[in-house]
């Protein structure tokens, strides 16, 4: 028998366990009764962060953003676009660099927009700059296998 994977609800934050096999499946939350996957990057605080890099089993990709950032501003309809290619083999957060400056200091985001892929609550990958929405998908399945 497998281990269940747990993936956390973008929508009220409750763990959810369930089998690998399902996540294909469009599970909704066994809280709220929500869908699990949106299809979309999911904006977050430091709270929410923490929870999301460390009880969600599948990969983790976050866009370290600013509102006055223009490569960041360009990038946004990609990972956007990306989060619908991903989903649900990975979740994507969005983290604002100005209202979360503890996550910026932490993780030494130096310049943005910045992609860290986190598995198993590590960060695995990180890359800087922009990238169209082909490249940030085959970046991160370079990275997941």
């Amino acid at each position: 028998m497998t281990e269940p994977t747990h993936i956390v609800c973008p929508h009220c934050d409750a763990v959810n366990r369930m089998p690998q096999s399902r996540l294909q499946d469009a599970p909704t939350c066994g809280k709220c009764t929500q869908s699990l996957f949106t299809g979309r990057p999911l904006d977050v605080d430091s709270a929410r962060f923490e929870r999301h890099i460390g009880r969600n089993d599948i990969p983790v990709l976050v866009d370290f953003w600013a509102e006055w950032c223009g490569p960041c501003k360009m990038m946004a309809p990609a990972y956007a676009q990306a989060a619908g290619q991903l989903e649900p083999a990975v979740r994507l957060l969005k983290v604002d660099t100005e209202r979360a400056q503890d996550l910026s200091a932490r993780f030494a985001i130096r310049s943005i927009p910045t992609l860290a892929l986190f598995k198993g609550g590590r960060e695995i990958a990180r890359q800087s700059g922009a990238m169209d929405a082909m490249r940030l998908s085959a970046w991160v399945r370079q990275h997941t296998g």
